[in-house]
């Protein structure tokens, strides 16, 4: 009974949200799907919300192979830089519900990742979610954030090693061990959250140091011509302030960069917790920042 009634409620939602993706689809732009109405911001950062909506676009993942053991869910709408994956598990006595975040490789829509894992598109819809494999799959790393590039090299932090930042490589069509990246860019506390540029021509990631505006801050650097990676810049007052800047990265498009700013609040009990904005802003304002040759 409780099978028939969860199949009977996903095919409900799917077709819900078919009808209304459809009706979107039918009076509003493609620029209006992805960034909600928003008028396109300059090169000072301006708030970002997303608003929220009743996930549209969703899609049916493994239709032919539905056997209500596991099934999947993905759906675009509400975040312009990540597809999330809603997993539906059976338990025995329970459908067990996870959502994944997972990350796209610029120039292949087939493969998404997140963390250690990965699924791919199938001619049925999405696979089961897969392991990236013994090199990534560790206890003793803690990843955080996963970035690809249009190569599908893989860059990922770690905060169970001092907060570090490690990248992977496709080198003669085989995946290369991790490597730490360099002291330029694992340098100071809490370095996190990277974002490679698809071209892989320049890296963004969130950190603490003592040149920064106070807490951590987003950093840049460049890919130089030798291959190397050039020295960690900070992004500036435009972007970064004395609260939490960090999780920046590029929109699809490459047109915006979006990132998060972070502030520490107090409750009437005296107990503390964080609220975070997202903001976005003209990438053009990435190349003020390029160092000339």
């Amino acid at each position: 009974m409780i099978r028939f009634l969860a199949l009977a409620f996903v095919i409900f939602l799917y077709a819900c949200k078919t009808e209304q993706s459809e009706t979107k689809e039918n009076n509003s732009t493609i620029e209006e799907n992805l960034y909600f109405g928003y008028k396109s911001p300059g090169m000072i950062p301006e708030v970002f919300i997303p608003r929220k909506s009743t996930s549209q676009d969703w899609k049916l993942g493994n239709a032919d192979s539905f056997d209500m053991d596991e099934f999947y869910f993905t759906y675009t709408g509400n975040n312009p830089f990540e597809d999330p994956v809603v997993v539906y598990r059976n338990e025995g006595s329970y459908y067990r519900v996870n959502k994944y975040s997972f990350k796209h490789n610029p120039s292949d829509s087939s493969i998404l990742y997140s963390r250690w894992n990965y699924i791919e598109r199938t001619d049925s819809g999405w696979s089961k979610i897969k392991s990236l494999g013994p090199m990534f799959d560790r206890e003793d790393w803690g990843i955080m954030v996963m970035s690809v590039s249009s190569k599908g090299t893989l860059v990922f932090d770690d905060h169970k090693s001092n907060d570090v930042i490690r990248i992977s490589r496709i080198v003669d069509g085989k995946r290369e061990e991790p490597k730490l990246l360099g002291e330029q860019i694992n340098s100071g506390k809490w370095t996190a959250h990277p974002f490679i540029a698809p071209d892989e021509s320049f890296l963004i990631w969130g950190s603490e140091r003592e040149d920064g505006f106070g807490l951590s801050d987003n950093y840049i650097s460049f890919r130089q011509q030798d291959g190397s990676w050039g020295p960690a810049i900070n992004m500036g007052a435009k972007i970064n302030s004395k609260l939490v800047e960090n999780g920046a990265r590029l929109t699809p498009d490459g047109k915006y960069l979006l990132f998060s700013r972070s502030e520490e609040k107090v409750r009437e009990d005296g107990s503390t917790y964080w609220e975070s904005t997202k903001y976005w802003v003209d990438a053009k304002i990435i190349e003020t920042l390029r160092p000339e040759q």
